[in-house]
């Protein structure tokens, strides 16, 4: 097959452009909305906990469509399959932000991941072609600003907006952004149309993975509301989800055209790789899901000042993610993952120590300093994941990857929030026994408070919201400090790898930190 020749002048800046605003838009939507999750919430009529489904169901729908983007893209062609991509998700946006109710609102997020699967691996294989082969890693270095960048601006842009315009402008935002990339992008390289052929899909094996993905979710997402597995309705989507996933495990292991290439898993490197990668981004999502719940419900942050606290997680991670993957093929990636993963601990551990009399400026030295264990996270445990796939196994194994990335990033959203909810209950019922209605310091506490013009009511009303401050603060502790061990503990994982050769390192473009 002959490769289109590269791009020159005008079209290859525009074409840049068009490329980079569209992996922008997409992992901004991946952040934007952690800081409006309160407001969301308040405005629907939901708690904030249920709220969280906002960014779950996203990552989820998400999470199904990047492997069948191989299938899609031979069937359809890179060109129209991406700008189709955009403009569908440029529609779901738009119903995001008319979005009355948490249903509509999830309903759209479904569909607003589902089409975005296709957008990361499509806007890296385009931008390549544009370039002239030696030019690949400036490409990708440009490629890769975009998906750093984004996170920096998600918190800060949708915590602005959510403060001074309304929420459903987070999602609107996306219409104009989306459409020129879709236009700009048709117009550069809809001559550049790749090959394609009418090839089998594996329809039972994407119908389970469906049912499987979905049920698991929905039992984490709807665990906590219903009593868990006092509820007949989440024992059923546990064993959906069990069944879902033994029969999912069966028909693919032994489809001819499988949806999900699992024999990969078959090597020591994609298994301990994918598996390790995809539990760490679970814990750090979570826990970046969990910083501005707490800041906005307990701490009195707006959403704007919870963006300021998340936002400069980026500099760091721009600064040195061009360093480390210049350095990849020169240093065990093994000792770089291992210095990623004992930053994270450092992180979450001063996180660990944050109270209530905690400022700004105190919460904002972990978040800059998390920017350097993300620079060392995706390069190097990609580079260890891929190594020793063979090539035209590649687009497989990096699509299979990012699923359980994703996936598990999804999950760990879901279990932080529960696990934070059920660890300030204890904590609000162990500080309740120390003080009963016959407290000393309660009823001084209250006669002071009346005494001011309070009422009765109002006082234990007032006593109970400091009570809940110290609990959720201090179950936020609890998960800080947990993942700051879990952290530890993985990095026994990245030395069951085997260190790659040196060129494996130049086949790193499917990781992203999207």
């Amino acid at each position: 097959m002959n490769l289109p020749a590269p791009l020159h002048g005008s079209s290859l800046i525009l074409g840049t452009l068009a490329l980079s605003l569209a992996t922008f838009m997409n992992v901004l939507d991946s952040s934007i909305a952690n800081v409006s999750l309160p407001a969301i919430a308040g405005d629907l009529g939901v708690s904030p906990v249920q709220g969280t489904w906002v960014i779950t169901s996203f990552g989820v729908a998400n999470a199904i469509s990047v492997p069948l983007t191989g299938w899609l893209t031979r069937r359809f062609g890179a060109v129209r399959l991406f700008t189709t991509s955009v403009l569908l998700f440029v529609l779901a946006s738009w119903l995001c932000g008319f979005a009355h109710s948490l249903e509509m609102l999830v309903a759209c997020r479904v569909l607003q991941g589902l089409v975005a699967g296709p957008m990361i691996p499509l806007s890296q294989t385009l931008l390549l072609s544009s370039y002239p082969r030696e030019k690949a890693g400036t490409a990708l270095a440009l490629w890769g600003v975009t998906t750093l960048v984004a996170p920096v601006v998600g918190p800060l842009l949708g915590g602005w907006i959510t403060d001074n315009i309304s929420w459903p402008w987070i999602f609107y935002i996306n219409v104009p952004v989306g459409l020129f990339a879709a236009f700009l992008t048709w117009t550069i390289y809809h001559k550049r149309e790749t090959p394609t052929a009418k090839l089998p899909i594996d329809g039972v094996g994407l119908a389970l993975l469906v049912i499987w993905v979905g049920a698991m979710q929905l039992m984490l997402d709807k665990g906590k509301e219903l009593d868990w597995f006092a509820s007949g309705e989440i024992q059923i989507l546990a064993v959906t989800a069990v069944v879902g996933f033994l029969f999912f495990l069966i028909w693919e292991l032994y489809n001819e055209h499988p949806v999900v290439d699992l024999r990969l898993f078959a090597g020591r490197n994609f298994a301990v790789g994918a598996g390790t990668l995809s539990v760490a981004y679970g814990l750090f999502f979570g826990n970046v899901v969990l910083l501005p719940l707490w800041l906005q419900q307990w701490m009195g942050y707006t959403a704007t000042d919870a963006g300021m606290a998340l936002a400069p997680v980026g500099l760091l991670a721009i600064l040195l993610s061009p360093v480390v993957g210049k350095n990849v093929s020169r240093f065990d990636p093994r000792a770089m993952g291992t210095f990623a993963f004992v930053m994270f601990a450092v992180v979450l551990i001063m996180r660990s120590n944050f109270t209530t009399q905690t400022d700004f400026a105190t919460i904002m030295v972990p978040t800059i300093l998390q920017g350097a264990a993300l620079a060392f996270f995706f390069i190097p445990l990609t580079t260890l994941t891929l190594a020793g796939v063979s090539q035209d196994r590649l687009p497989a194994a990096a699509g299979l990857s990012n699923f359980v990335r994703i996936t598990a990033g999804a999950m760990g959203t879901s279990i932080a929030t529960t696990l934070w909810e059920n660890r300030a209950a204890l904590h609000h019922q162990h500080m309740v026994e120390n003080l009963g209605q016959g407290s000393t310091v309660a009823a001084e506490a209250v006669a002071r408070m009346t005494s001011g013009g309070m009422s009765v009511e109002q006082a234990w009303a007032q006593i109970n919201r400091q009570i809940d401050q110290q609990a959720f603060t201090r179950a936020a502790d609890d998960i800080f400090l947990v993942s700051a061990v879990l952290f530890l503990v993985l990095i026994a994982f990245i030395w069951m790898t085997r260190r790659p050769p040196k060129l494996v390192a130049a086949a790193v473009d499917a990781g992203g930190a999207h």
